[in-house]
């Protein structure tokens, strides 16, 4: 076990193709991809598995059947099965979570080596019945007879039979994300053609960098199952041959009339997991391994839901900042999750602001301007994807090996989450 107060390293981080919902994995579970995801990372680490000591991993819309998907992956990959492991929900911020908590664990000197991430299979979503039916299924589950299971149907009536699916919406405010980032745009003034250029953006980095082979690091094959006659080796999301006259052509879909946010400008619905490996930086350099980078510092943030929903992470990253005693200056590499281009040019927009500083943050200064060109430079989740668990650990591992090539010391991840949540933290390099 290590001594307490040890810098956290990054080994290593690995994730699965991410894939729009209903196509490559309609299949597979979130549990499923979870392991993909752990087994790869394990493998290209060459760890021996008996050194996790702990698994942690995020994932915000759980299978009934398997709702700590932690410690199913621990079963199911071949890990030592005395290895505990425990889920963590924080919105698209969980994999996030499931990061810091781990950290947490060796800062303290409590386990040296971690297996953090997040999985979510937005096509294995949990479909409700009406309480009326749900109801009428426990009592026919009680009945003593056939004639009293029958009998205990005689309530239910024709709508008690239409599914009750969930809807990705806030229960405070019943907007759903689409509809506050199109609350968020008209407030900013951030126009429908700066979220189309911004959009196309990410498609152009992200098609860049997977032609380039910047992601092989970091991306897995899956073999698919049951029928394993399908190999996947890369995000099937990014729209290479995308314009700004076909996203032009695109109508506005949470606000019809007047709306600015369209499926082009907007993250996809997406199947996929993240993992990385932790450990303490003692561990790492006994055993010989030379992590892509250390935790420096993080920071969570919420806001009123009645506000700007998304704004979390402007809140979250002046504190994550002061914590890693640097300031937005110093920052090389920057990685912002991209729910809508809207929030992400609106989270920029705030972040720059002397009047939200002072107004919202209780500063006297604004906490600084984003270079474009420090930013989501291999493309984000509007190109990429954006499975909700999983999102957090890819952009920290993507981060980290930006901070290999090009030589930066610090980088920044930011991740807006349900809520009125954010999340920020500091990465460096060796």
């Amino acid at each position: 076990m290590s001594q307490p107060n040890q810098r956290v390293a990054i080994i290593r981080g690995v994730r699965t193709p991410f894939a729009k919902s209903g196509t490559l994995y309609a299949r597979l579970t979130a549990l499923d991809l979870g392991k993909f995801a752990v087994t790869e990372l394990i493998e290209r680490s060459g760890i021996d598995p008996k050194e996790v000591q702990e698994v942690v991993y995020g994932n915000v819309i759980p299978s009934v059947k398997a709702p700590n998907i932690a410690r199913e992956i621990v079963l199911g990959t071949g890990l030592p099965r005395s290895i505990p492991g425990y889920t963590v929900g924080k919105a698209c911020a969980s994999a996030n979570q499931a990061i810091t908590a781990a950290s947490d664990m060796i800062f303290r000197g409590y386990a040296d080596t971690v297996v953090a991430g997040g999985a979510e299979s937005l096509s294995d979503v949990p479909v409700l019945f009406s309480r009326n039916m749900v109801d009428a299924f426990m009592r026919a589950n009680k009945a003593k007879s056939a004639l009293a299971r029958v009998g205990a149907f005689k309530s239910v009536r024709l709508k008690d039979l239409a599914p009750d699916t969930p809807a990705i919406a806030e229960s405070t405010t019943g907007l759903s994300m689409g509809e506050s980032a199109e609350k968020m745009a008209k407030e900013n003034g951030i126009t429908r053609e700066a979220q189309d250029r911004f959009a196309l953006q990410s498609h152009q980095r992200a098609a860049a960098a997977t032609e380039s082979g910047r992601f092989r690091d970091e991306v897995m094959t899956v073999v698919v199952p049951p029928s394993f006659d399908e190999v996947v080796d890369k995000d099937n999301l990014i729209r290479a041959d995308s314009t700004l006259e076909s996203m032009a052509k695109l109508k506005p879909v949470f606000d019809r009339k007047y709306g600015t946010i369209t499926a082009a400008n907007a993250s996809p619905l997406t199947d996929g997991a993240s993992a990385v490996l932790l450990m303490s930086e003692e561990k790492a350099k006994a055993i010989g391994l030379r992590p892509i980078g250390y935790l420096r510092s993080y920071a969570f943030a919420a806001l009123d839901p009645f506000d700007q929903l998304l704004q979390g992470p402007v809140f979250a990253v002046p504190v994550a900042l002061e914590r890693a005693k640097i300031t937005l200056k110093d920052i090389g590499v920057i990685e912002m999750h991209e729910a809508f281009a809207a929030q992400v040019l609106s989270n920029i927009q705030w972040l720059g602001s002397k009047k939200i500083a002072q107004e919202k943050l209780g500063r006297s200064e604004p906490v600084g301007e984003i270079d474009p060109e420090k930013i989501n430079r291999t493309g984000g989740s509007i190109a990429l994807g954006h499975p909700f668990g999983a999102t957090g650990a890819r952009i920290v591992t993507t981060v980290c090996n930006e901070l290999q090539r090009t030589g930066e010391q610090y980088g920044l991840v930011t991740v807006c989450a349900a809520g009125g949540m954010g999340a920020a933290m500091v990465l460096e390099r060796e």
